[in-house]
């Protein structure tokens, strides 16, 4: 599961775009906290604090645990982070409310295992990966760190399927109207090469 992060905030007493540079002229991150039926809270919160989390490349998966300056702790999940077009430095978060073990939707990366178990990779295979990451319809307690998928038995030509991939007990695919492909194993250039040769010359015996 993936690990929840902390991050101190502080109630934003002001709104508008005014408020908010006087906010980031501080060193800080205007930010609101929505969702679950409840009033938007708008908080700010440390830069650095902020841009180290967002390094670690899982944050937007992440349960993180805002803790308010009055000592509130609230559950989130980050689901939106923009930044300055020139500087690239964060200027505003959008973290959604958690209550309970409610189900969400999150990106989670794909790791491939078992490379030494696979006869195409063996062959000098290259893997061609469509999609780095899954979406996922999960409990917010149980987001996954990475969906591992094994190339056992694999071979050259064969194609992953999301319908081939065991997923975590309740972690479902958001994706349900389609069998959708993860990744091919393509032919190395050498074998490519032999199987032109091949046919070449089986077409001119």
């Amino acid at each position: 599961m993936s690990e929840t992060l902390k991050l101190a905030a502080e109630a934003r007493e002001k709104a508008g775009k005014g408020a908010s540079r006087a906010v980031r002229r501080t060193g800080r991150v205007p930010a609101v906290i929505y969702g679950s039926g409840e009033p938007a809270t708008p908080i700010h919160v440390e830069e650095k604090l902020l841009v180290r989390q967002l390094s670690t490349g899982h944050f937007m998966n992440s349960v993180v645990e805002i803790v308010i300056g009055n000592g509130k702790a609230i559950r989130t999940l980050p689901r939106d982070v923009q930044f300055h077009p020139v500087t690239d430095r964060p200027i505003h978060v959008d973290f959604l409310r958690l209550s309970g073990d409610a189900v969400i939707t999150v990106q989670v990366p794909v790791h491939f295992v078992d490379e030494d178990k696979s006869p195409g990779m063996k062959r000098g295979a290259v893997l061609n990966i469509v999609r780095h990451e899954l979406e996922l319809d999960c409990a917010s307690n149980a987001i996954p760190d990475q969906i591992n998928i094994s190339l056992a038995d694999r071979d050259v030509g064969d194609s992953i399927h999301i319908s081939s991939v065991v997923l975590p007990a309740g972690v479902k695919s958001h994706i349900t109207d389609r069998d959708f492909t993860i990744a091919t194993m393509v032919a190395p250039s050498a074998l490519k090469s032999e199987k032109a040769e091949g046919d070449a010359a089986e077409a001119a015996a």
